[in-house]
């Protein structure tokens, strides 16, 4: 293996860290960053290789540099926790393990950056599909034991609607279509019955699909806005299902704003996306974004349980059967509101053929 397959081999590993990984030299100037580390601080190595290490890792009031010129003088690796990055677009709060390179002499500094709210967000990730897993398995076992006897109850007005008079029989009459309104309530808790049928599929069609559904729906004040990247590739679905559960999403969040406001859809992809027990390297991520007046704080974390809504007329159904259809394509649905900015964001998987052939995104 020559020198030039030996560093391509070692930037390999160091791309397929979920840390970033960031070098800086004796002057406090960064000479690497690893593919991750431009994902966590939504930077390119372009922009930030050559600048100050407070520039690139912006502690607001206690600078990182003094901790890397320690580390340097002294030889010895320190960890910072819970540090607040603030930079313009977003807030982080990491863990940095410093780590002195040492010869002859200090040579520069390591810095490992480990973000704290992506570890916070797996195990809020776990307990929502554990959760939705125990609701679930409750749904079914309660469907199976009301829809025995409501199908014998139904049979029995229907022979008993044979045998009464025509005065009589608007009252087995009710009996039969109330006992159909609650089978058709249980098909509905329980979701879709049958497996997607995938396809490679654009994401954006479906998108627009949606879009168009929506907007012979909501009043003219309110506007649907789309933004997307244009460079993300097919992925592996099925159609239908995907529109179901983005429907659903996109009219929940027109209903909460009424007469006026704004709703955008946007796209991106993300990196090193964890969903359950299974860490992918890139997932596109679907933004549902409205400025509506929020969901209250005792439901946000209920939400997606059958039956629970915060509207007077809502069934409680669109939100969970819309987890349902998106766990079935390896994804998921998160939710984060504050009253102005309500945020569904799913995630869904992209196959292993597309880590190389997504424009700027493919290893290096």
């Amino acid at each position: 293996m020559t020198a030039s397959d030996t560093l391509s081999f070692y930037r390999r590993i160091l791309d397929n860290l979920g840390d970033g990984v960031l070098l800086f030299d004796k002057r406090l100037t960064l000479t690497y960053i690893n593919m991750p580390g431009e994902m966590l601080l939504a930077v390119s190595a372009r922009q930030v290789l050559g600048a100050r290490a407070r520039l690139v890792l912006p502690c607001g009031e206690q600078p990182i540099e003094p901790d890397l010129r320690h580390a340097m003088e002294t030889g010895i690796s320190l960890t910072k926790r819970n540090v607040t990055l603030v930079h313009p677009l977003h807030v982080i709060t990491v863990n940095l393990h410093i780590t002195p390179m040492t010869e002859d002499e200090a040579t520069g500094v390591l810095v490992q950056v480990q973000q704290v709210d992506r570890h916070l967000r797996i195990s809020m990730e776990e307990q929502l599909l554990a959760q939705q897993n125990a609701a679930r398995s409750l749904l079914r076992g309660l469907a199976h034991e009301i829809k025995n006897p409501l199908g014998g109850l139904r049979g029995a007005a229907q022979l008993l609607e044979q045998e009464l008079q025509d005065e009589l029989r608007e009252y087995t009459q009710i009996i039969i279509e109330e006992s159909d309104r609650l089978q058709s309530l249980l098909d509905r808790m329980l979701g879709p019955n049958k497996l997607p049928q995938k396809t490679w599929l654009n994401i954006h069609r479906v998108l627009d699909r949606v879009t168009q559904l929506v907007q012979v729906e909501v009043p003219a004040g309110v506007r649907i806005v789309r933004d997307y990247d244009p460079s993300i590739p097919e992925i592996f679905g099925d159609a239908d299902q995907l529109i179901q559960a983005i429907l659903n999403i996109v009219r929940n969040a027109a209903q909460a704003l009424g007469m006026h406001g704004r709703i955008v859809i946007r796209t991106r992809i993300d990196r090193q996306v964890t969903i359950g027990e299974r860490r992918h390297r890139m997932a596109v991520k679907v933004d549902i974004i409205d400025d509506g007046p929020g969901i209250k704080p005792e439901l946000l974390n209920h939400i997606f349980y059958p039956m629970v809504t915060g509207r007077a007329d809502g069934t409680g159904l669109g939100l969970s059967i819309a987890q349902g259809l998106i766990s079935q394509h390896g994804g998921l649905i998160e939710c984060s509101s504050v009253p102005g900015n309500t945020v569904f964001s799913i995630f869904l998987p992209l196959e292993e053929d597309h880590e190389t052939s997504v424009p700027g995104l493919g290893s290096r």
